[in-house]
């Protein structure tokens, strides 16, 4: 009977422990939910645009059928019927107003062709699908002598491919030849943009930690009263708009804005300095609107540290400075060390402040980002971008773990 009634018993546990289990479920449902439709699913989409790219096949897939057969050999012009196909589908995209969508897309694996096809779809349009179907494309190469160059065709059953590694290989200043070989492009760009943000951020992060380690080691020494007012100037930067805080320092770094007054007034300087648009700007600002960031983790770190184990050193007769290194420095590290994570983080993927007052020298890698999706349209290549980037975060998180150890972080 007490075997029989142990066993209800812990049938009765285990249906109140998966009851316990649901309810905890459907409270964290809802965060989940939001966790999945704004961070996970746009992560994915990202890196799933960042290879697929159907456009062109979708535009032109009796041309790439054709082209299946054609092998690609320098200097060596498509079959008739490759011309043929594209003749007709060119007619065909100009009649539906979608020429410019396909001139769009093969201008970025040529540039410069944009207004040829543009052009000749125009031309094209004219002439009869009975016409053209005879000719075998001898009218789409009188249109221009552009048509009769291999590279173009080339360039054109590249970009057809649905799957492509190309969108990566521009993010790393890389393409493919014509014989598929992967070799430096002529121009350098996007490397140079990710080590400059990564400079950058690195260079933020070091001056927030200068700046930050001394107010955070007074306002946890100093008395309560003095520290709840100081700590309100701390945070009131966050009770303040962004864009009210970067244009501010357009005010204070313009030619002739008030540090180059003062300079001048003062007979510091003759000539105004050349402060705005450069990558000093962008470092100077973004220190000003991330050092609350820095402050917070440390000061909750430091409010903790017992005062005792310093005076101890000192009773024991070490000097102020090793005692200070020794004792205090290493016990600040969780708070220094999660300032640090956050404030790189931030900036290395920080838009406004360096589109405003960056100028051509204090551009980011967020910056080219957002061109190419709200410029240029290249969505495909801003998501390689961005996948790069999350990649290169990814690789220091885990270089921060094994070196340091995230178990380590502390906010508080």
């Amino acid at each position: 009977m007490s075997a029989h009634l142990s066993i209800e018993e812990i049938a009765h546990s285990q249906k109140q422990l998966r009851r316990k289990k649901l309810k905890l479920l459907a409270f964290t449902l809802p965060l989940l939910c939001f966790v999945t439709l704004a961070f996970l699913a746009p992560i994915a989409t990202m890196l799933y645009r960042s290879v697929y790219n159907p456009t062109v096949s979708q535009l032109i897939p009796n041309t790439l059928t054709e082209m299946d057969a054609w092998k690609t050999v320098p200097g060596k012009m498509p079959p008739a019927e490759v011309l043929t196909a594209f003749s007709l589908e060119l007619r065909s995209l100009s009649e539906e107003r979608r020429s410019g969508k396909l001139a769009e897309e093969i201008n970025r694996v040529i540039p410069g062709t944009s207004s040829l096809v543009k052009s000749s779809a125009r031309k094209i349009k004219r002439i009869s699908v009975e016409e053209l179907a005879a000719g075998k494309g001898d009218q789409l190469l009188s249109l221009h002598k552009k048509w009769n160059n291999p590279d173009l065709w080339s360039g054109i059953k590249a970009q057809g491919s649905v799957w492509t590694d190309r969108y990566y290989l521009t993010a790393t200043d890389l393409e493919r030849n014509q014989q598929g070989e992967i070799e430096s492009r002529d121009t350098q760009i996007y490397l140079k943009l990710y080590w400059r943000s990564l400079r950058i951020a690195l260079m933020i992060t070091l001056l927030t930690a200068l700046l930050a380690f001394p107010l955070s080691y007074y306002l946890a020494n100093c008395s309560d009263k003095k520290a709840n007012t100081l700590i309100v100037f701390v945070l009131l930067p966050f009770w303040t708009s962004l864009l009210v805080r970067t244009t501010s320092w357009i005010a204070l770094l313009q030619t002739n804005g008030v540090i180059n007054s003062t300079l001048q007034f003062l007979g510091i300087t003759k000539e105004p300095i050349e402060m705005l648009y450069t990558e000093f700007a962008t470092i100077i600002s973004m220190t000003h609107i991330l050092l609350p960031f820095m402050v917070l983790p440390l000061y909750s770190v430091m409010k903790n540290i017992d005062p005792s184990y310093f005076r101890a050193a000192l009773s024991l007769g070490s000097k102020p400075m090793p005692a200070f290194f020794k004792i205090y420095f290493p016990m600040t590290l969780p708070g220094l060390s999660a300032g640090a994570l956050l404030v790189f983080i931030i900036s290395i993927g920080y838009y406004i402040t360096p589109a405003l007052v960056g100028g051509t020298d204090g551009q980011m890698i967020s910056n080219i980002i957002a061109f190419h999706m709200q410029s240029s349209n290249n969505w495909e290549l801003a998501a390689a971008l961005s996948s790069l980037m999350l990649i290169v975060i990814i690789l220091l998180y885990w270089i921060y773990d094994r070196f340091v150890g995230i178990n380590n972080i502390k906010l508080g």
